[in-house]
């Protein structure tokens, strides 16, 4: 694991990670980590989620599905 020390913070940045951090539960250094994570890590494009009809079908898998009689 490599260590980071990041320099001339300014204040307010230093008290809103401090304040974040508390309402996620997770220390500062922990609530820093995160964020880097998040911020580095490939965004996944449009293209790469499912299309609606898909998300609508794994949304209601679970609860069976059901057979519909269609008209002749």
């Amino acid at each position: 694991m490599a260590t980071l020390t990041i320099r001339n913070l300014d204040d307010t940045t230093k008290v809103q990670l401090r304040l974040q951090a508390v309402r996620h539960g997770h220390s500062m250094a922990e609530e820093a980590r995160r964020i880097l994570r998040q911020a580095v890590l490939p965004q996944p494009s449009a293209s790469d989620s499912p299309c609606l009809g898909s998300r609508i079908h794994a949304h209601f898998a679970a609860l069976g599905g059901v057979e519909l009689e269609l008209p002749a």
